[in-house]
């Protein structure tokens, strides 16, 4: 009995023991693998965004195809990261399912033998119990064992004497004995019942864990299994993209040419406004000439001749070495800025080269947009006929310490100034939208000087 309860004992704290484990196993944090998750998107969303302006010019039904193929493309590993968690997770509910189903086993295989030891002693403690109810009776009945001088005085010979000494020592250890074992299984009765109850009720408690689990491991299953069908569905959508993008090569190739066709356009545009600044500049020269000529006749000895700077269309509020390197220029949109595209060389996603003339740089739709400086509006291209820019606003800001400067903005959702009209810094010429092939609202703004588009990020204050 003792070698029994030792073992419940035993039992009990391994099966605590593997009540903890099960836990461990199955409550590891997945906060580093969805903070991945988090991080995935996030670059995911950067990319795109960075695949939009990159499609700048391209007829807008075949950026179509080729931003969903690189959406398409982006969650693909995502997709797995996704799976490959949630295949984690069903792999910890197994285990813990597991480790609570051998609890179950183990204590439901404890209370099996608690009951046959219950079954095999119950015998000895109905006759503990006859033993002990004997000897009471006996008691009651006045019947107790004899003294020693009782048994003297009552034998007729030694031998007589020695045989009732023999049986009164039998009598008091039957006594004794019978209270030891009825005290014994008084004992073991209460640990037995006590050992039987807190068996029982882990299995209860055990059940209950191993029917949520079930559930927690059949939705983990279906979570699972969810995942993987997103991830080939992903997969096919891609293939399907990826051919539809190559039957599309044709119109990328127009697409190329109206990009360049554009781009000539406003080249052109800006050699004339460029012209007419030189025009105004020399006009200016020729008559500060002439009056310093002038002057010097009738003695009045100017030096003030070439200064150059003068221009028809406003001029500027800069000067000195700062201005011919546009420092005299703010941006378009507040600060702080944020690049979506770069100035510079671009290579098509799908082939071709062709130059970027301005920077691409965050804004939302509807955005107010400023004159970079004073100046005239030298040009209002509407959206209509003008389809790779969209809405388009030329600003002649004139010739500065030598040097003739335009401005240009793109994609306008609507204008705000007209032709011929004078602006000054600061003044609100139109709001940001995605006039023109473009697939979102963005500013893009390109600064020229005497003919030549130079990187608006390169300016003091960008």
């Amino acid at each position: 009995m003792e070698a029994v309860m030792a073992k419940s004992k035993r039992w009990l704290s391994a099966l605590g023991a593997m009540g903890l484990a099960a836990g461990a196993v199955f409550s590891p944090s997945y906060a580093d693998d969805r903070d991945d998750l988090v991080n995935k998107k996030k670059q995911q969303e950067a990319q795109i965004e960075s695949y939009k302006s990159s499609l700048e010019g391209v007829d807008t039904n075949l950026q179509a195809v080729y931003l969903k193929l690189k959406e398409t493309q982006a969650q693909i590993p995502v997709a797995q990261a996704e799976l490959a968690t949630a295949q984690s997770e069903l792999a910890a509910a197994t285990r813990q399912q597991e480790a609570v189903s051998a609890q179950l086993q183990a204590a439901q295989g404890e209370l099996k033998t608690i009951k046959q030891t219950v079954s095999a002693n119950q015998e000895n403690v109905e006759s503990t119990r006859k033993d002990v109810g004997a000897v009471a009776r006996a008691r009651y009945r006045g019947e107790s064992v004899p003294t020693r001088w009782d048994m003297l005085v009552g034998s007729k010979s030694s031998k007589e004497f020695l045989d009732a000494v023999s049986a009164s020592r039998t009598a008091e250890r039957t006594q004794s004995t019978a209270l030891l074992k009825a005290e014994q299984a008084t004992a073991a009765a209460k640990n037995r019942q006590a050992r039987q109850s807190a068996v029982e009720a882990k299995i209860g408690q055990l059940k209950k864990e191993a029917d949520n689990l079930v559930s927690a491991k059949t939705q983990k299953e279906s979570a699972a299994q969810a995942k993987a069908n997103n991830l080939a569905s992903l997969q096919s959508s891609y293939s399907t993209q990826s051919q539809q993008l190559s039957a599309q090569k044709q119109s990328f190739q127009a697409s190329l040419a109206n990009v360049n066709s554009a781009r000539d356009q406003t080249a052109a545009q800006i050699a004339q406004i460029d012209a007419e600044n030189q025009r105004k500049a020399q006009a200016a020269r020729a008559e500060a000439a002439r009056k310093n000529a002038a002057s010097g006749n009738s003695g009045g000895g100017s030096n003030s001749g070439g200064q150059g700077g003068g221009s028809g269309s406003g001029g500027s509020g800069g000067g000195g070495g700062g201005a011919s390197g546009g420092g005299f220029l703010i941006p378009v949109i507040p600060r702080p800025l944020y690049v979506t595209s770069p100035f510079g060389m671009r290579e098509y996603p799908f082939g071709g080269r062709w130059m970027h003339n301005g920077v691409d740089l965050r804004s939302p739709c509807g955005q107010a947009q400023v004159a970079p400086g004073n100046g005239v509006v030298a040009s209002v291209r509407p959206a209509a006929g003008n389809s790779t820019h969209g809405n388009q606003v030329f600003i002649n800001l004139g010739n500065v310490n030598g040097h003739s400067w335009v401005a240009v903005t793109n994609h306008m959702s609507a204008f705000n100034v007209r032709p011929g009209q004078s602006v000054t810094q600061g003044q609100v010429i139109g709001w940001t939208g995605q006039t023109g092939q473009v697939t979102g609202c963005h500013v893009h703004m390109e600064v020229w000087r005497d003919g030549q588009v130079i990187n608006p990020m390169s300016l003091p204050g960008f």
